[in-house]
């Protein structure tokens, strides 16, 4: 029988009222069966996307040597991690690479550059790369990432043909220095806020296992929703060796479901992405958590491989789900407007693993 705090949340996700603190807290720690929980956020999670899954991937356009010192990042400044390196692809190897994933059925291609942030230069191989993808997938919607944007940057990109700008809170505001101390939890909020004003469609989540604390989550689910974003990643810490939180392995199954759970019913109309770090920590549990989120990730990440495309498209479907097509909208019609190293792909002479 389900708890009064189950059916509370979910009365409260169909009212787009966001969880208590406390109902928040509760739901993390683990009083009522995982099973119920999961599928109480299943009826949220159905009432406003179906069974459709949303297929995104990661084109990583320029890997490594970032100055920024994210302790999560096997991309940070001085890593050890034996990650590949190199400076900006080329826009048609990025098409191609973005091309055969969505003949794979993916909907949305990210694409990522490590760094603080873009120069005029990297605008513009943005743009050209855009416009690349764009001359054989009209249809396709373009994420960018790029780190922190300056005047006129994100204006720029909408005016490409990029869809959305993607920049995670990653962790609490409290905590934030502990996790990076180049830049400020501010200076995030900041780039959210210049890709919204600019038309982008903002996307931004958070990584968790990195020693964070039921509030630190509580926390952060509370700064997202006031930036309203439509599409919120879920991470799950990949800890690479080499990083200052190599060592960190803190998530089981339980607690990255119980994670997601709680972005469901703070989140109940938004695009929640099963992203980084899902094949590692949910292992056999990822099909419950297609129950909870609407988006993954297929194929490769940054840094990281992933599971085969083919072995993410069978779980969909086993799971009783089906790939979102590119015709279908995202976000709901009421919203205004969800560790081995990578050695093939984009920077590489072998093939996607899409």
């Amino acid at each position: 029988m389900t708890s009064e705090l189950l059916n509370t949340l979910v009365a409260k996700a169909f009212r787009g009222e966001a969880p208590s603190r406390a109902e928040s807290l509760a739901l993390l720690a683990g009083s009522d069966p995982l099973i119920e929980v999961v599928a109480a956020g299943s009826r949220v999670r159905r009432e406003y996307f179906g069974t459709r899954v949303k297929l995104n991937t990661i084109v990583n356009m320029k890997s490594g040597l970032c100055p920024e010192d994210c302790g999560y990042c096997s991309q940070r400044l001085g890593s050890a991690s034996e990650v590949l390196k190199y400076s900006w692809i080329p826009p048609e190897q990025a098409a191609q690479v973005a091309g055969d994933a969505v003949r794979a059925g993916a909907k949305r291609v990210c694409l990522v550059a490590s760094g603080r942030g873009p120069g005029e230069r990297d605008i513009t191989r943005i743009e050209h790369t855009i416009a690349a993808i764009k001359s054989d997938h009209p249809q396709v919607e373009v994420c960018v990432c790029l780190g922190l944007l300056g005047d006129g940057q994100a204006e720029r990109l909408a005016a490409a043909g990029a869809h959305a700008y993607s920049h995670n809170l990653n962790t609490a505001e409290a905590r934030y220095a502990d996790i990076c101390p180049t830049h400020t939890f501010t200076d995030r909020v900041d780039t959210l806020q210049r890709a919204t004003a600019a038309g982008l469609s903002p996307c931004s989540g958070a990584i968790f296992g990195m020693g964070e604390s039921d509030d630190d989550i509580v926390d952060v689910a509370l700064a997202l929703r006031e930036l309203d974003p439509d599409s919120v990643p879920v991470n799950f810490l990949i800890p690479f060796e080499g990083t200052p939180l190599g060592g960190r392995w803190d998530l089981d199954p339980e607690r990255c479901l119980r994670i997601l759970a709680l972005f469901r019913f703070h989140f109940p109309e938004v695009e929640v992405r099963l992203a980084g770090g899902r094949e590692i920590h949910l292992r056999t549990l990822q099909p419950l958590a297609l129950h909870l989120a609407n988006s993954i990730f297929l194929g490769d990440y940054l840094t990281s491989e992933g599971q085969p495309g083919a072995d993410d498209r069978q779980m969909i479907t086993d799971a009783g789900f089906t790939i979102e097509g590119a015709d279908e909208p995202t976000l709901p019609a009421a919203r205004h407007d969800l560790v081995a190293i990578r050695r093939r792909g984009a920077g590489t002479g072998l093939p996607a693993n899409a």
